[in-house]
């Protein structure tokens, strides 16, 4: 029988069908038509952002949502430019992202030509910022590269990879066999390393838990070692939301010193899936976190556990791994203890600690929930937003998310928000951004549209970069370049065909929220600092 011949493009669709991928993101071009070939004919759906960078963004969002690797599609040159920001903020913030781009002709490759959307060195740049890169040379090797790139995706610290294919190449014939899914192949610790975590654990007498996002898949193994060994656990931004509504969450930042003081007088922590970075664990660099006193900490990356504060214990394997090893080794009956207790104490003097004006910005966020319990918040930087991640008591893992955390990119709300929507249809996506941020990105709006996602854009205007203001105020800089010039974004909403409105009072907004969520399509509310009622303290 002859082997059947399809171009590298076709092949290429493919290998991301039998690898789950359902949707990419992604602007064709001269460089990346080929790429198209098989596309539309495939059972994977395009979608169309207004700039790259909100390809990335949205092939973010997605992954959030999803739990499975975003997909973005750029061209040569420009187009993986314009996407290297999306992608430096799935680095910081360990998101799995696929992001495949075309390149110059093989001959042309470091001649410097002058050719269209040529770079020096395409691949060298991005080797930097990758956790892995290739330059598909040999057509052949195409299934070995997207199957390393998947298992790459999978198997360790999640984070943006990135393939690249001249443009000769995509249009060459190779042959099409079957096409298998990549394997993962995760750390897993030794019986030894856990059966001594277990010990710690029960052994403990004040043990608290640290979630980040690495801990998301572990939920249900954290709740029950919480529960046996009486542990409050707070989370970090990125896993906000994980033990909703349980008496021993702890919704806060670790960088307040509510938190703080509950890790202090700590006998055990133990840390699952969080970098312990700078943004969650000191975000004002006051050098303030405390020394914690038997650390046990778990991540999937050897690397970071070299990183941060030392560890009584260390070990190298994924969180719901991990956890379900040391409730293997627990014993059955642990005694009463006060963590039910210890957590709401933690809860109360968190919320206290923040300043008025953040509490009513909290009180928004709760209002939003309490409006639509089902949606997601995907945040940028803005107030709003830095108020949640000091505190917000999200009701479901994968419901907060936002830029305003690692890399710390603005404009990222708008498009992670339609990819958000594109990857769960069945809720809504509340994009909450300020009116600096919001105009990085202003056209994603049409995407919104084009996509028919439910995101609702509640826009906090502030009439400029308020933040950074205040920031220049305090230490004693006359501000300059904070009052960037808005559009009136209710007109611009119309332009695009979106329903719009203005809240006169804060309170309208439940009303306003459930109307937008019953429409099938994007709505826009803002909030203005000056003209809404009731905004801030």
């Amino acid at each position: 029988m002859t082997a059947e011949m399809k171009t590298v493009g076709e092949v290429l669709v493919d290998l991301l069908e039998a690898n789950g991928v359902e949707v990419v993101f992604g602007i064709p071009g001269v460089h990346t038509v080929e790429l198209y070939r098989g596309l539309a004919s495939s059972k994977i759906r395009h979608v169309t952002p207004r700039h790259e960078q909100g390809a990335g963004f949205m092939a973010d969002g997605y992954a959030r949502v999803s739990g499975k690797p975003g997909v973005a599609l750029v061209i040569t040159g420009p187009g993986l430019t314009n996407t290297i920001t999306a992608m430096a903020q799935a680095r910081q913030d360990s998101i799995p992202m696929l992001v495949i781009s075309g390149v110059n002709r093989r001959d042309s490759l470091g001649h410097g030509r002058g050719l269209l959307h040529e770079l020096p060195d395409q691949h060298g740049m991005m080797k930097t910022l990758a956790l892995y890169s290739h330059t598909l040379l040999n057509p052949t090797d195409l299934p070995l590269v997207v199957d390393r790139a998947f298992a790459v995706l999978l198997s360790g610290r999640p984070g943006p990879v990135h393939i690249e294919i001249p443009t000769e190449v995509m249009a060459l014939r190779i042959e099409s066999k079957p096409a298998r899914p990549a394997a993962a192949t995760r750390p897993r610790s030794d019986s030894e390393t856990l059966q001594k975590a277990a010990i710690l654990c029960a052994d403990a007498a004040r043990p608290v838990i640290l979630c980040g996002g690495g801990a998301l898949t572990a939920e249900a193994e954290v709740r029950q070692l919480a529960e046996q060994i009486g542990a409050p656990v707070a989370t970090t931004v990125n896993a906000r939301g994980m033990l909703a509504g349980h008496p021993l969450r702890v919704p806060a930042s670790p960088s307040l010193k509510a938190v703080r003081a509950l890790l202090r007088a700590a006998d055990l922590v133990l840390a699952l899936g969080t970098e312990m970075g700078q943004t969650d664990y000191d975000l004002y660099a006051d050098g303030g976190f405390p020394e914690l006193r038997n650390l046990i900490r778990t991540d999937i990356d050897a690397a970071q556990l070299a990183r941060g504060p030392q560890a009584a214990l260390s070990i190298l394997s994924g969180a719901k791994m991990a956890t379900a090893g040391i409730l293997g080794f627990l014993p059955g009956h642990v005694a009463a203890r006060d963590g039910a207790e210890r957590a709401e104490a933690a809860r109360k003097a968190a919320l206290k600690e923040l300043s008025a004006k953040m509490r009513a910005e909290v009180a928004v966020i709760d209002m939003i929930y309490g409006a639509l319990p089902d949606c997601a918040i995907v945040g940028d930087s803005t107030q709003a937003v830095y108020a949640g991640n000091l505190y917000c008591d999200a009701p479901r893992q994968r419901s907060w998310f936002n830029s305003a955390t690692g890399y710390g990119a603005l404009g990222y709300a708008p498009p992670a928000a339609v990819g958000a929507a594109v990857a769960d249809r069945g809720r809504p996506v509340v994009c909450l951004v300020g009116d600096g941020g919001f105009q990085f990105s202003l056209a994603e709006i049409g995407s919104a549209v084009d996509a028919a996602t439910r995101v609702i854009f509640l826009v906090w205007n502030n009439d400029g970069y308020q933040e950074i203001e205040s920031y220049m105020v305090d230490s004693g800089i006359t501000p300059e370049g904070v009052k960037p010039s808005a559009p009136d974004f209710l007109m611009t909403a119309g332009a695009y065909g979106v329903r719009a409105e203005r809240l006169a009072d804060v309170r309208d907004l439940p009303r306003a929220l459930t109307e937008a969520a019953a429409r099938p399509g994007p709505s826009l509310i803002e909030i203005h600092q000056a003209k809404t009622v009731g905004v801030t303290a």
